[in-house]
């Protein structure tokens, strides 16, 4: 796969990095007649009882309190409840505006969503072909169309292997060959990935993509800047912004200062081998 310098790769956590809180929160869980907290912390507490890793629990946890309360966990109402998500302002329209100031600059970016969320929930959000790639939690339906294994499962250090997956153009989850086949031929560069996050669960991708020269942003809600304050500080990260997508932020900024970067080493290395090849 030949590398492309033009093309950039911003990958996106979701849950409180796009959304303004966990996914299941908005449908899925008043759905169940429960409160946020009456679900996770029945999530909590049956990770700790059973040893169960905590990704794999809530999973567990959305099938378990389906059956009890007598919904059929179907893909279909899974994305039903993708339609009631609300976003961080700006979200809507930020990949358009982004794409068309990258297009002025003669770049392109991809959009990838790198998820510990349910992909099914995702699938039916207002933003969901707006991703190249979208990576979260699934499940696989039997016969019946109702879960009966978890088909992926993503915790936070699970997370990282899809920086290597996106630059090497292996974006296929199952393809292993891919993601661990040396080459010197990247499709994307890695100082050409753009990670976003918000907090402790995206510290692994946050801290490999920064070390390896792409570049690393924390974002939060207006009045929790203190929650990424450390994450800066400890130098796992290159920027900490305000989740505010719309034109003309802080967030918007950072991102075309970035194209903007891109571009003119893009634009260095063509002259550089045109010159190497007279």
């Amino acid at each position: 796969m030949a590398k492309d310098n033009s093309i950039i790769a911003i990958m996106y956590d979701f849950d409180k990095t796009l959304s303004t809180t966990d996914m299941q929160n908005y449908s899925f869980i008043p759905a169940l007649n429960m409160t946020p907290e009456e679900f996770w912390g029945s999530t909590s507490d049956f990770s700790e009882k059973e040893g169960v890793e905590r990704i794999l629990s809530y999973m567990y946890m959305m099938v378990y309190q389906s059956k009890k309360k007598g919904i059929k966990l179907t893909r279909e109402f899974l994305r039903e409840c993708g339609k009631n998500i609300k976003y961080f302002p700006g979200v809507t329209t930020w990949f358009k505006r982004i794409n068309e100031y990258a297009a002025k600059k003669g770049m392109k970016v991809e959009h990838y969503l790198v998820s510990s969320g349910t992909k099914e929930i995702i699938e039916g959000c207002s933003i969901y072909n707006e991703f190249t790639e979208i990576y979260g939690c699934e499940f696989h339906y039997n016969e019946n169309g109702e879960p009966d294994w978890p088909k992926h499962a993503i915790n936070y250090t699970q997370k990282t292997q899809f920086f290597f997956r996106i630059a090497k153009g292996a974006t296929n989850a199952t393809d292993d060959a891919g993601v661990n086949q040396k080459t010197k031929k990247l499709r994307i560069p890695y100082r050409n990935i753009i990670y976003l996050g918000d907090g402790m669960t995206d510290i692994p991708s946050m801290t490999l993509v920064k070390h390896n020269g792409g570049r690393s942003i924390a974002v939060y809600p207006e009045s929790q800047s203190d929650k990424v304050k450390q994450i800066y500080e400890d130098n796992r990260c290159n920027f900490i912004c305000s989740a505010n997508y719309t034109s003309g932020s802080d967030l918007e900024k950072v991102i075309q200062l970035i194209i903007d970067s891109a571009c003119v080493t893009n634009q260095i290395e063509r002259k550089e081998l045109l010159l190497a090849n007279k």
